[in-house]
């Protein structure tokens, strides 16, 4: 990747080779090009041996690294997670009590679809940015819905254990900045979606839905009354819509994504698989850590470190000359940190969720290097530097 020519003397003295740090969509895999694409199958009906054929592949690789168990129904949706989250919550609940957990923008999405869209029997479970809800407070026959992965909050649950062993309702989770990088237990997950553009760094627009025995007897058995869009629709003539289920597109699909998508796939499985994936996303959040840790004016909006991302790392200011100004300074000075990355071209898409405490945020996932990492936190003393310089002149030195 080249880089601006004759950097001055204050700037670190090495880049990031691969400079994409975005939360989603998010870098591509280590020495990917479009070639990759060369035989996708355009211009082919979605109904055609080829096209059908990629589908079927990549959700027979997706299987398999991710150790979903058999019994278990994979498939695709359009829309990407959202897509596939909004086609599992529409579809499948409503006959119990669902409670939903809150700790950043998507559970709160969640949240709010639950409550003012599909009118259910709701109790909201919040917690601030930085936090997770009080996970006592989970009923065994309630429905629960929550994301593993707080994109935007650098917030995670640590495990599963706060889901009962008896639990009698469903379990939904959004698992989009999860899978790949973190361990997902399926037996104690109903549904789990996500989207190639998150830990793979696929292309947008198509969803995957993991669906349990238990979520497809659901589907068979409750009537909700609602009128479905069909784009979110998994049933036919009152029952699970088998095709669908079995991996038939509901609509058409960009096979130049599931082509970028299969491309993933292969070199996660000469990676060494889900392991190593974890292992390479673990290597890098460790290196964003130690670097954290040794900085005054930085840390972690995750308050404790079980909980805290390794995929996608949210960051705030805590140095008090900047904690103790307005917000919206605050919301500048990570702009600005953002702005001076990018047109050094070390960083890109680093400033951290507009809902979130002011500060950055970086991914972490299996697609990043670590030697990336390393190389670009140097980097971000200067930008702050720069930029604290440019917002308050006089506390220019409180950089260092």
């Amino acid at each position: 990747m080249p880089h601006p020519a004759s950097p001055s003397s204050s700037k670190p003295p090495r880049a990031p080779e691969r400079p994409w740090f975005s939360s989603g969509p998010t870098s591509k895999r280590p020495g990917w090009s479009p070639q990759a694409l060369s035989n996708a199958p355009v211009g082919r009906s979605n109904r055609s041996k080829a096209t059908v054929g990629r589908l079927n592949q990549a959700i027979e690789l997706t299987r398999s690294i991710l150790q979903i168990p058999d019994d278990y129904q994979v498939f695709m949706t359009p829309g990407s997670d959202t897509g596939a989250f909004e086609a599992a919550m529409w579809n499948l609940l409503g006959p119990r009590k669902v409670q939903l957990l809150s700790f950043e923008s998507f559970g709160q999405l969640w949240a709010d679809d639950a409550v003012q869209h599909l009118k259910l029997d709701a109790e909201v479970l919040s917690a601030p940015y930085g936090q997770l809800p009080d996970l006592t407070r989970i009923s065994a026959e309630a429905d629960i819905v929550f994301p593993w992965n707080g994109t935007t909050s650098g917030v995670r649950v640590p495990d599963a254990t706060f889901i009962p062993d008896d639990h009698q309702g469903l379990v939904l989770c959004d698992a989009t900045s999860a899978a790949f990088c973190m361990e997902l237990p399926w037996q104690k997950l109903d549904v789990a979606t996500f989207s190639f553009q998150k830990a793979l760094g696929g292309e947008a627009g198509i969803g995957v839905l993991v669906m349990s025995p238990k979520a497809v007897d659901r589907l068979n058995t409750f009537d909700s009354g609602r009128p479905i869009p069909k784009v979110l629709r998994l049933k036919a003539k009152g029952a699970a819509d088998m095709k669908i289920l079995g991996g038939d597109a509901i609509n058409t699909f960009s096979f130049l994504v599931i082509e970028d998508y299969l491309d993933a796939l292969r070199w996660a499985v000469n990676e060494g698989g889900l392991e190593a994936l974890i292992h390479r996303c673990d290597r890098s959040a460790a290196a964003l850590t130690r670097w954290v840790e040794a900085t005054p004016w930085i840390d972690f909006v995750a308050e404790k470190s079980e909980t805290r991302s390794t995929t996608s790392v949210c960051l705030k200011f805590v140095a008090p000359e900047i904690v103790a100004r307005p917000v919206e300074d605050q919301a500048k000075l990570a702009a600005r940190i953002g702005a001076l990355l990018e047109a050094e071209g070390v960083a890109y898409d680093v400033v951290g969720y507009r809902n979130a405490p002011p500060g950055l945020r970086v991914w972490c996932g299996c697609t990043v290097e670590v030697d990336d990492i390393e190389a670009l936190t140097p980097w971000l003393e200067w930008a702050y530097a720069e930029a604290l310089a440019a917002l308050n002149p006089e506390n220019a030195a409180a950089a260092t």
